[in-house]
């Protein structure tokens, strides 16, 4: 039964500001690693305290979805599903956040963000090589029109900052790529045994594939590291990783997916935003108009998505 009147307002207004304080706490990840980064830090051992971290975090999530959430009747996981679980979890969430925390080595937290929010633009793609999805023209100009954004921004910054924003820049793709098979893979698998279900087992596989990466590739004297270092991984693991997770999950239970996803727009404004304050970041006319364009295309590959 639908409800309607004062309690229906209030459910969307809550709902919105759920997604968009969820949308603003997982933007400040890019400025909390940038941070991270002024204390001589490397992406193998920042990664890995951020998972390490979370982990606990994302275990209780599973456990909840599998046995509180559905009072302990929820189906055992079969081989193809742990199978899945397993690629999922390397796939969007290990391959997607280290590629990302090792591009931001050399881009600007703006950048990077506005290249992780092409990732609509992505799973169209994917979803027409793989799935043969029709695309509409407005897509392809709309997708057009984001990746000019990018490459406005992209463009400045290389003359400012040097050539190793060309392989930052990749990277970060190469992050959003990962991700967007992870999203166009995981629908199957949702279906099965549940979004919540496979967000804590997935996040968990990453969180151990992290771990077990610092330890193939550093010395424990590695861990070692600045206090400042701990601090600011316990944060992004909280603040910027678990909080915006049950943040976003909360407000799609009140708005649904297609509102939740369109108040997350205020995320690459409020990561451009902390990146000039907090992290000193340039802001100028490029940035105006390369994240314009980049908020505008992928709007409209979004509202017309079939």
């Amino acid at each position: 039964m639908k409800v309607h009147g004062p309690v229906a307002t209030k459910s969307v207004a809550s709902g919105l500001l759920l997604a968009t304080l969820g949308a603003i706490a997982f933007s400040g990840k890019a400025i909390i690693v940038k941070l991270a980064y002024r204390y001589g830090v490397d992406a193998v051992t920042l990664i890995m305290y951020r998972m390490l971290f979370a982990l606990p975090i994302f275990a209780v999530m599973a456990w909840w979805a599998t046995y509180r959430r559905t009072g302990g009747t929820a189906a055992a996981l079969t081989r193809r599903d742990w199978l899945g679980v397993l690629g999922l979890g390397v796939s969007g969430y290990y391959l997607a956040s280290f590629l990302d925390f090792a591009g931001l080595q050399y881009v600007t937290a703006s950048l990077e963000r506005l290249i992780l929010y092409l990732n609509p633009t992505l799973v169209l793609v994917l979803g027409w090589l793989f799935y043969r999805k029709r695309v509409v023209p407005l897509q392809v100009v709309a997708m057009a029109i984001s990746y000019c954004g990018v490459l406005v921004v992209f463009s400045h910054e290389i003359k400012l900052q040097g050539e190793d924003v060309m392989l930052g820049a990749l990277l970060v793709f190469a992050s959003a790529v990962s991700y967007a098979v992870y999203l166009v893979y995981s629908g199957e698998l949702v279906r099965r045994i549940g979004a919540s279900r496979l967000v804590g087992l997935a996040t968990m596989v990453a969180c151990l594939c992290c771990i077990l990466q610092f330890l193939l590739l550093r010395p424990l004297s590695a861990a070692l590291v600045a206090p400042q270092v701990i601090w600011l991984s316990l944060l992004n693991a909280t603040l910027c990783t678990a909080v915006p997770v049950l943040l976003v999950m909360m407000a799609v239970e009140r708005i649904g997916a297609a509102l939740a996803a369109q108040a997350g727009m205020v995320g690459p404004m409020s990561t451009i935003l902390m990146g000039v304050l907090i992290l000193g970041e340039p802001f100028n006319a490029w940035i105006v108009v390369g994240t314009a364009l980049v908020m505008g295309g992928v709007f409209l590959v979004s509202k017309y998505r079939d």
